[in-house]
């Protein structure tokens, strides 16, 4: 069981980082190699995100929320999948399979060092305006803390997010209308 969690896991963190990677690959498309922020002339980048830094990685998607996460500082993001997938279509990738509707993340950092929080465990619940609620467990990723979400229809979403790093536990509760 565990083997097919960590594999699961695996999956979704690699569908994520391809996704993040979309600007900067079809921005190298248009331009090629050399125009891609933080690449050299002969590198290939493979195995990473070219130039995608945790703080570029930050402006993805909207701002959600900004506030304490218990004793931490936190921001929580949202990314439409759709809307990735589709821009990933019409730059030529061919996209297979099935996903939730949006990625949720959470990036966390000590308010007195500013040093992020990259350890930890928990969870996001996401009411609907239906008021079903869906919780899905947070995957440690690189820089943030992230969970693929359904949100299938426009209204009004409570997040309910829980962690705990160290000896440390915080929580959140916010609403994002979807449009």
């Amino acid at each position: 069981m565990r083997r097919i969690s960590e594999a699961v896991r695996t999956a979704a963190c690699v569908t994520a980082l391809m996704l993040m990677a979309l600007p900067a690959f079809t921005s190298a498309a248009e331009k090629g190699h050399d125009s891609m922020p933080g690449m050299k002339h002969g590198e290939t980048g493979h195995g990473t995100m070219p130039g995608m830094k945790a703080e570029e990685h930050a402006k993805m998607g909207d701002k959600i929320f900004g506030g304490k996460v218990g004793p931490w500082s936190g921001e929580a993001r949202l990314i439409d999948m759709k809307a990735s997938i589709e821009k990933a279509k019409a730059s030529g990738m061919k996209m297979e399979g099935t996903m939730k509707s949006h990625h949720f993340e959470l990036f966390l950092a000590d308010p007195k060092t500013k040093k992020a929080v990259t350890e930890g465990k928990g969870t996001v619940t996401v009411i609907g305006p239906d008021k079903k609620e869906e919780k899905s467990d947070f995957m440690v990723m690189e820089g943030h803390f992230g969970a693929d979400v359904n949100l299938p229809k426009p209204g009004k979403y409570t997040f309910k997010v829980a962690i705990e790093s160290g000896k440390e536990k915080g929580s959140a509760t916010f609403s994002h209308k979807v449009k």
